[in-house]
């Protein structure tokens, strides 16, 4: 279920402490789920999360997830910057390159990156923009439908990302004459699932795949990167996923596969890592009663916008109202000019009046990051939790001198 941890005292004082709306983030949560999963997979010494930096592009989550062992995922210029500002270097970063820019590339090989290819033109670029290291890594993409028994979790055939089987072949056989001396492979094929065979099953593909391809290309089977895809319970009846029955499957085919202990193993997760550990904290300021209910929050879909980009379920809680009935049925809404500007629609919640703080749970990956100015909305303040139970702004709320500072007026 989503991460109720967290008494309404804390959202009040917050409240107190900053103008509405924000997002909350709670740091003992965020560094209790890394030390999680570097305990679900301390069975493999070369373990590595590289947290994924779309998820929560904020330093001081960066740096708390770089005190835990953590490298970072990055997918841009701006991403790579941001981890060198971090004091993230060298393999501690993994840059997955689609569509790039040749600067990026530069940028990334200077740093010392793990730099992981998503398509055969993308050797050329490389060569000619930093060079080709000893370990570089490809991205997976067997097309069709991806199943686990009789379920299909994602289709990679319709994806942008990766890489047939006959292009890691011919890939890896122009990258050994380039100079490059071993690879990792990483797949990605299913999104927020909540299966725990899902990561297990990834690695037996990835590591029987790279294993014949070592064979084939002479060059070292170094590393799986099974990226990201586990999901959180975003609804209330939803269980979490017991990663440490994830990590103890996955060491099962490991072990069978590869019995020399000689692969690494790495993830990229965002949502799972920092999903949990924010909230959207708003404040109930407008009410409307014509064919449904409707209550506006003073957020909106600037702030948070996978319910109107997705349909997303995020649950949402009245503060100082859990133990209420929730006998009264709204839409949860912002100010955009856009009908898709819900945070609920015809959601049983308990009687809300002007005023009230709203919670909405479960905003601490792909929450604020995904945030836009359409209206000329300005994104919210991001507040850390700190682990003494004090608070402190980790980014400051947008201002009007924001939005003009790149329009020229002249």
């Amino acid at each position: 279920m989503p991460n109720f941890a967290l008494p309404d005292s804390v959202f009040e004082a917050a409240a107190r402490a900053f103008p509405t709306p924000f997002h909350l983030y709670d740091e003992a949560t965020l560094r209790e789920r890394a030390r999680r999963l570097k305990k679900a997979f301390s069975w493999c010494p070369d373990f590595r999360e590289y947290f994924a930096v779309k998820a929560l592009p904020n330093p001081a989550v960066l740096r708390i997830f770089g005190e835990e062992g953590c490298g970072l995922d990055c997918s841009s210029l701006t991403e790579l910057m941001l981890a060198e500002r971090c004091g993230f270097r060298g393999e501690e970063i993994m840059f997955s390159a689609n569509a790039m820019p040749p600067e990026e590339y530069d940028y990334a090989r200077a740093l010392g990156a793990y730099v992981n290819l998503d398509d055969l033109s993308d050797i050329d670029l490389l060569a000619a923009h930093g060079g080709i290291p000893e370990t570089v890594c490809l991205r997976y993409n067997p097309g069709g439908d991806f199943s686990i028994g009789n379920t299909i979790m994602g289709n990679p055939g319709e994806a942008k990302y990766g890489m047939p089987e006959s292009h890691l072949r011919e890939g890896l056989s122009r990258l050994k004459g380039m100079g490059a001396k071993a690879f990792g492979l990483h797949a990605f094929l299913s999104s927020n699932t909540m299966a725990p065979s899902y990561y297990p099953e990834l690695a037996g593909i990835l590591l029987r795949l790279g294993k014949n391809l070592a064979a084939e290309s002479g060059l070292r089977f170094a590393f799986i990167n099974l990226s990201g895809g586990i999901g959180i319970p975003y609804q209330p009846d939803q269980p979490e996923v017991d990663i440490a029955a994830v990590g103890e499957a996955v060491r099962a085919v490991y072990e069978a596969e590869c019995p020399r202990g000689d692969v690494a193993v790495k993830s990229e997760l965002g949502r799972w890592m920092s999903g949990p550990a924010g909230w959207l904290v708003t404040r109930a300021v407008h009410e409307k009663k014509i064919h449904r209910d409707y209550i506006g929050v003073d957020a909106c879909a600037v702030d948070l916008m996978r319910p109107a980009m997705y349909g997303a379920y995020h649950h949402i809680t009245v503060c100082g109202k859990r133990d209420w009935p929730a006998d009264h049925v709204y839409d949860v809404t912002g100010c955009l000019c856009e009908n898709n500007d819900k945070f609920a629609v015809e959601r049983a919640l308990p009687e809300i009046r002007i005023g009230d703080l709203l919670f909405i749970h479960d905003t601490g990956a792909h929450g604020y990051a995904m945030g836009y100015n359409y209206n000329g909305r300005l994104r919210s303040a991001e507040i850390l939790r700190t682990e003494d139970g004090g608070f402190r702004m980790i980014r400051r709320a947008e201002t009007p001198e924001d939005y003009f500072a790149t329009l020229n007026l002249e």
